[in-house]
């Protein structure tokens, strides 16, 4: 068992830092599937050394690379517009993908800034549709912390994300509105001079 957890504690910290590299490189529009594709390896081996010893699969560590992972592919899935992958099509358990989900939503707040600032206020709108889906998933799932890996307050945070983000969106429209009507008051002022 302790070569078991040795293995599992060595490579799930590989598992997480190739997990954020990737969502690191999604954030810039790079590639990350051969990133992904590594870290879901050795994910497999995690499972594979711990599937005799439960204390250690659901050992906290295991269960946060799970989600980090999950978390890396959902955010490729969202930000490629592609369908969300399931646990199963993961390989994660049911909380790791809830709580992956929920910070995968989270990680789009920084496309949607990204996308506002270069005046792609269409894609930050879709953006955050696709945020606001999730956190209407998201709430439905009601049962204890103890069995969702304390998604609520996952939730609870991701809903404060949520609600920054609809009110950058909404500030930066009106301010393109507003822009616009002004643009237009100045060339009908010009027209009459």
């Amino acid at each position: 068992m302790s070569a078991a957890r040795d293995t599992a504690v060595n490579r799930t910290r590989t598992i997480v830092r190739l997990s954020a590299n990737a969502v690191r490189s999604l954030h810039r529009g790079e590639d990350a599937s051969a990133t992904l594709a590594e870290a879901g390896a050795m994910l497999e081996d995690v499972k594979r050394y711990t599937s005799d010893y439960p204390s250690v699969y659901w050992a906290g560590y295991v269960q946060d690379a799970m989600k980090e992972y999950a978390e890396a592919l959902i955010t490729q899935a969202l930000l490629n517009g592609t369908a969300v992958p399931d646990a199963r099509a993961i390989g994660v358990e049911d909380p790791a993908w809830l709580n992956g989900l929920a910070e995968a939503a989270s990680e789009l707040r920084r496309d949607v800034l990204d996308t506002l600032r270069h005046d792609h206020t269409d894609q930050a709108e879709q953006l955050l549709a696709n945020m606001e889906q999730v956190y209407d998933l998201l709430i439905t799932v009601d049962f204890p912390d103890s069995i969702t890996g304390g998604l609520r307050r996952t939730t609870d945070q991701f809903r404060a994300v949520l609600e920054r983000t609809r009110g950058d969106v909404t500030m930066s429209i009106r301010q393109a509105r507003l822009e616009r009507a002004l643009g237009a008051a100045e060339a009908r002022i010009s027209d009459a001079d």
